[in-house]
């Protein structure tokens, strides 16, 4: 239950109006997914940012960490060799720390993206030798669908904290 009888309502930002080009509405969505869980996350109160509201163990500041592993797994060729730890936080993590930590790798994983002019091209990674995503656009299809999968969870997770819903 949300413990805030009186629940802070943040304005609901609308989808982002883009360019037409393929590009820059895979980009434009993919940024506002990424703005929109970053803000769930960020001013959430300790303890509840790190505490499981459901059984699986999913909490606000595990799901920004899984993110962040996951951004730059897929732009910037980093190795994870344990998917399921990405959704721990460390005990010395606070929010603005995790947050801070996923908005560097977003704007990292951005320069890559500043790169790529062809969709249909494989996603660059900085180590030789890795497998590339299908293509550009699949990563960001992909990760256009991660997180926004993982935003959803994060307005329930901040919703059940202190009754905070909205973009």
């Amino acid at each position: 239950m949300p413990t805030s009888t009186n629940p802070a309502r943040r304005r609901d930002t609308p989808p982002p109006r883009t360019g037409s080009s393929e590009i820059e509405v895979l980009r434009g969505f993919l940024d506002y997914l990424r703005d929109s869980i970053a803000a769930k996350v960020d001013g959430a109160p300790e303890p509840r940012v790190r505490t499981a509201a459901v059984p699986s163990g999913t909490n606000l500041l595990g799901l920004l960490g899984h993110l962040t592993c996951v951004e730059r797994s897929m732009f910037l060729g980093d190795t994870v060799t344990d998917w399921q730890g990405t959704f721990r936080a460390a005990s010395t993590d606070g929010v603005a720390d995790v947050v801070a930590r996923y908005r560097e790798a977003v704007e990292r994983a951005n320069d890559v993206l500043d790169g790529c002019a062809d969709l249909g091209a494989p996603v660059p990674r900085p180590r030789p030798g890795r497998r590339p995503a299908p293509s550009v656009r699949w990563a960001l299809t992909h990760m256009i669908e991660e997180t926004g999968r993982h935003a959803g969870h994060a307005d329930i997770l901040r919703e059940l904290i202190d009754g905070s819903a909205g973009r």
